[in-house]
């Protein structure tokens, strides 16, 4: 296991990246970091279990570390997780991990506990350099799982709900999930949904908020639509994503992962 992929929410302005690196090139020099990203919003942590979901599928078979913890130094677990197709996941027992792990089908859980595996000193408020890192090392140097800590029962694993919208005949009353660089707002719908309201590309809708309304094309590509104007789009991977040719939706609209948008039939 001789790559470790990274993802968190720490960001690049601060030392934490850094500092997590320099942990695993010391206890496993020859492992290579893949940074998925760090950029998941701060304490987003179905964001995160969303895009850990959707990038697995491109990673090579390795050592998975992703850290968003907002419970940090709380009674969260501190968990590694072997899958049956031979991944290991390094992280905090928050759902974060839940919904890839699920997918790929859980073989063993095992608690973070063994104070080999941490460095000498564990700080309330750095696990992801304390323990997680470290953890991730060893996993990569090619440490048993069973060696980490005592075994859990995965049906005890906390979960995270990934809300599904709610199809009505004339509207999807969706939920944001996140919002990328360039303003783009995925939802939790997916095609499936814009097909069952008889909608096509070309089409126009109506994008409702709480207080705002605004007009979208269903559109398959940003080329579909001039500059400026709001597009719904299948994004890569699936969701139907509001987003400007051009331009940035979240600074137009306002809207938060979380916030609901509705896409209404005219």
């Amino acid at each position: 296991m001789s790559v470790v992929t990274f993802l968190t929410d720490f960001g690049l302005q601060d030392d934490f990246v850094g500092t997590c690196h320099g942990v695993i090139a010391r206890i496993a020099p020859d492992a290579r970091v893949i940074d998925v990203t760090h950029g998941i919003a701060p304490q987003a942590v179905l964001q995160g279990a969303l895009v850990l979901q959707s990038t697995i599928g491109y990673m090579p078979v390795g050592v998975h570390l992703a850290v968003i913890d907002p419970g940090v130094g709380g009674e969260r677990r501190a968990i590694a997780i072997a899958t049956a197709d031979g991944r290991r996941f390094v992280g905090p027992d928050n759902g974060l991990l839940a919904p890839v792990v699920e997918a790929l089908g859980i073989e063993a859980v095992h608690e973070l506990t063994d104070g080999r595996f941490h460095l000498p000193e564990v700080s309330h408020t750095f696990h992801a350099r304390d323990i997680f890192a470290p953890a991730a090392a060893h996993l990569a140097n090619g440490v048993p799982i069973e060696e980490f800590g005592p075994p859990l029962d995965p049906a005890g694993l906390v979960r995270i709900e990934v809300p599904d919208p709610d199809v009505g005949r004339t509207q999807i009353s969706a939920t944001v999930l996140a919002i990328d660089r360039f303003g783009n707002v995925a939802t939790n719908a997916r095609r499936a949904h814009v097909d069952a309201l008889g909608l096509a590309d070309g089409d126009r809708v109506e994008i409702r908020l709480v207080l705002d309304r605004y007009y979208a094309v269903v559109a398959r590509t940003f080329a579909d639509a001039p500059p400026g104007e709001l597009i719904l789009y299948e994004d890569s991977y699936a969701f139907m994503t509001l987003a400007i040719s051009r331009g940035n939706a979240a600074r137009l609209t306002g809207v938060a992962p979380g916030d609901e948008l509705r896409v209404v039939r005219e």
